[in-house]
Order: structure tokens, then sequence, then C-alpha cells
């Protein structure tokens, strides 16, 4: 073997990307931005004969990172993918038919000596009634300005509580991937374009050493990693990783997907409406509105689906819906032998909290953090495979939470997940909050304390107190405080620009005239 650095290992030089997407281009504009030595190659092989799945047009705030990470000028990439900005996500019906609650990016007011915001919260409320205490969106700075659907991006420095803004994007996914692989081919990817119709892997080592394209070409690789879609053409396929279902906690394993015309100035935020048997997204983006019905077929057919889909459209569609069918869950590893998943061949979470990119992103960054020289190292793929788990699994329990926390008993489908059996760390938590109000974040946990306090809040989960060190603060003084930072947040909320008028002063609205027929 030859020896290339420390000891006798020998530098990967060799990887090939199976699949496009947005998985696919995220993957070869990450690695190509940092494999620029000369020593390595990245290919990745697609075939536009094979469609790819559009579920990631709302994304989460470290898609930000991401974006930095590969210097993506911001205002570009909003004009490229038709993009928007996401304060966050407003739910309608999910505790009660009627209730509506913001999921805010970004914090709850200020922690006051070391004592969490939220627990001051629910002891003026207790004290002087919910009226005097205000909804607890009334002190997040990203709540007030999308309620007023107005946007700013905090400035550098900012000292007013407009720095509290945390936001992330709506974007055209299929428009994401083409901007990604812009990107990544100046940087030296190569793309071939065929499907694949044999993987051949080593007599010894089980690892995967090429793939064949139906022209004949062979691709060798040191490193493969599986863009494929739900197929799992190497992950699975080829390697026979496993799968573990989640879906008798997350029953819903269809969705119907189909554009509509904006209506009007597009809203800074997501929408997530609960329907009978699952839930329908509204996604604003500069040229369209992206609307899906995500439901479970064990309890709605398809063409009663539809049928709820267009109905609570807001305009006129531009398609015929499209299908796809699903099962909630991940494999049983994202890194077998030398194949990494990434995206959907790696797993699946409904898109209620739009984490699909974010697990892509992470899986990534995860992997620059552990990348390997040969021979690969068992414990680099069981760190990873480790980090991968445990961040899909926090996924799942705060989707899962949306479900188990309501009150809704008016079809089968609401009254299984609200009585259902859940993980125990998700019911834990759930304890933990009932009492007390309390909300702990194990090891890196994706969602902090403001998301878990914002769904527990928003669908009726009302803890029985507060923590007992809330009493050691004056309440008067609390009281005030309060008053203050509530006054910002409306002053300030009120005094940004217009989300459309940001796009267009910031250079980030793209001017095509056919954009709004596309």
């Amino acid at each position: 073997m030859a020896v290339d650095g420390i000891g006798n290992a020998r530098r990967l030089k060799r990887v090939v990307i199976v699949g496009g997407g947005t998985a696919g281009w995220m993957a070869a504009a990450a690695l190509s931005r940092f494999f620029d030595d000369g020593h390595r190659t990245i290919t990745l092989i697609e075939s536009d004969a094979i469609g790819t799945v559009g579920v990631g047009e709302a994304t989460i705030p470290p898609i930000r990172s991401f974006n930095a990470m590969l210097d993506i000028p911001e205002a570009e990439f909003l004009r490229e993918t038709r993009g928007t900005c996401k304060l966050g996500i407003e739910f309608v019906n999910w505790g009660r038919v009627g209730d509506r609650y913001f999921h805010p990016f970004g914090t709850y007011g200020q922690d006051l000596h070391g004592i969490a915001f939220h627990q001051l919260w629910l002891r003026e409320r207790a004290r002087s009634g919910a009226a005097a205490a205000g909804e607890i969106g009334a002190y997040s700075m990203s709540t007030a300005a999308a309620q007023m659907r107005r946007f700013a991006r905090p400035a550098a420095g900012a000292q007013s509580v407009v720095r509290e803004i945390a936001y992330a994007y709506h974007f055209d996914a299929g428009l994401y991937a083409a901007y990604l692989r812009r990107i990544a081919e100046r940087q030296g990817v190569t793309r071939i374009e065929g499907q694949i119709t044999r993987v051949t892997r080593d007599g010894e080592s089980g690892d995967v050493d090429s793939v064949t394209l139906e022209n004949g070409t062979t691709m060798a690789g040191d490193l493969f990693i599986d863009c494929s879609g739900f197929r799992g053409l190497l992950i699975e396929e080829a390697l026979e990783t496993g799968y573990e279902d989640w879906s008798r906690w997350l029953p819903m394993d269809r969705a119907l997907a189909v554009p509509s015309r904006l209506p009007g100035p597009p809203d800074p935020f997501t929408r997530a409406t609960a329907h009978t048997a699952g839930w329908q997204w509204r996604i604003p983006l500069q040229h369209r509105t992206g609307n899906g019905h995500v439901f479970s077929s064990a309890f709605m057919d398809e063409d009663e689906a539809r049928t709820i889909l267009l109905a609570n459209l807001e305009s006129e569609p531009l398609a015929e819906p499209r299908g796809l069918k699903f099962l909630t869950g991940m494999r049983r590893k994202a890194w077998n032998h030398n194949v990494i998943a990434l995206g959907l061949s790696s797993g699946f979470i409904e898109p209620l909290e739009s984490t699909s990119i974010h697990l892509i992103q992470n899986g990534i960054q995860r992997l620059f953090a552990l990348f390997p020289d040969l021979p690969i190292r068992p414990a680099e793929r069981d760190e990873y495979n480790r980090g991968m788990h445990a961040l899909y699994e926090d996924v799942r329990d705060f989707v899962i939470l949306h479900y188990k926390a309501t009150q809704r008993e008016d079809s089968e489908f609401w009254r299984y997940v609200r009585h259902m059996d859940i993980p125990e760390s998700l019911a834990r938590k759930i304890d933990l909050w009932r009492h007390r109000g309390r909300v702990f974040r194990e090891n890196a946990e994706l969602f902090a304390q403001p998301s878990w306090i914002a769904v527990m809040l928003g669908q009726n989960i009302w803890p029985e107190t507060h923590e007992p060190i809330a009493d050691t603060l004056d309440p008067d003084k609390v009281a005030a405080a309060m008053a203050q930072m509530r006054a910002a947040y409306a002053d300030v909320a009120a005094r940004l620009p217009g989300h459309e008028d940001f796009l267009r002063q910031s250079g980030s609205w793209h001017h095509d005239p056919q954009a709004a027929v596309a």
C-alpha cells in the first residue's frame, strides 16, 4: 500500500456520487469546494430520465451556514432559486380544530438573572392572568415580524431586538439543485449522464468497487455517496443495509404536491394546516406557492386526499397534483462499507418541520469531520452512524410531538395518534414539561428550548406550575421588564419593511416576467 501522509494510510482519491437532485448536488458543491488540491476526483452520475422528489422547499436556519460555507451570496441565491425568507411555521388545527399558533425561529424574550424567560412568563401569567402577560409569541422578534408580514436581515452589531430575528429560506428545490450544479462543475466536478445497471463489490472486503452504466461505462471509486432517493441503489439494493420502520408513530405514507399561482406578496413563513388524516403545507415562493397534502393511506384514500388538497388552495393550481409514496424511518446504517447515504436514500421524516435539507446538510458536514483515508476505519463509520441516528431520532421525536399533543377526537386518525404509545425519549420530555415547564436538551439536539415551548404551549400542554427559582425575582420588576420587551418587539416589527419590499430592495427578487406563470 502506498504511503501518503501519516502512518500507512493512503489518500482517498476517487469520490463517486450516485444521483443528483438536492442531495447529490449539495454533496458535490460542498466536496469540490474543499477538495481542490488536484489529487482527488469527484464524479456525479445522474439520469435525466429519473425524476427527483422536491420535498425540501422549506428549510431551517442552519441552511444559511451551509450556503456561507460555499461563499454563496444571499441575494444571488434568492434570485436564482426564486427564494423567500422564512421566520417560522404557522400551525393551524393541530391542538384543536380552529387553533392557530406560530413556531418561530429564534428565542423568546430575554432570560433574567439566569432564569429562563418562559418560566418568568408562566409565573406572570399565573399571577396576573393571560391578558396581562400576553401571548408568548409577543416576546419573539420572529413571531412579531411574521404576524405583520415584515422582514429585515439583522445587521452585524445590531443593538435593538431586531438582532433576535432568526430566519431560513423557502426556495424551489429544483432551481437550488441546478444552481449548485453550476457551482460544482465550476469547481471541477464531472457529471456523467446515464442509468446504473450494475454494482460490483470487492469479493474480500464487500466494499463497492465500481458501478456500470447502461452504455457500458464503468466508474470505479474509493468512496460512494448514495443520493439515489428512496430506492437506495447502493446502500440498500447492493449492500442490503436494512431499514428502521417508524410508521407506528408517524403513519403518514403518502403525499400529493401541486404548485399554485401566488395570490399576493409572499408571506415570510410556512403554513401547516391539519386535516382529517394528515396535513397540508403552503410554501410561498417568488413565482408560485408550493402546496402539498401529507396523509396516511390507512385512514384516507388518494382521491379524498386530492379533493381536500385542491379545495384548500388559496389560488388556482398550475399543474396536476403529483403523488409520492414513502415509509417513515431510516437506514440501519447511513454509512455502510464505503457507501454513505444522503437524503431520501438515508431515510425520510415527513417535512412537517422542514428538516429534509438539514439532514442532508448535517450528513455532509459530519462526513467532513470524519473524512477517511484508506482503508476506512470502522471507528469513523461507527461515529458517523451514531451521530446520524441520534439526529434522526431527535427529529422523529419532535415531529411525533405534534401528533401526540392534540386534543382532537374528530376522526379515526386523530384518535389513533392522540392515544398511541410514543418513544420513551419523547415521553420523558413531555412528563418533564407537564410538571414545571422544564425543557432539557441532550447532546447536540437540533431543536432548542424555544421550539419545544412553542409546540407544547401552542397545542395546549400547560405545565402544572413553574420553576420555584422563578419566585426569587421581584414580580413587579419582572412584569415591568416583560412589558418593556413586548412593546419593543411590536415597535421594531412595525418599522420593518414588508417581506417583498425587503427582497426587492436587497436585490434578491428575480425579474423574469415569465416567472409568474412558471
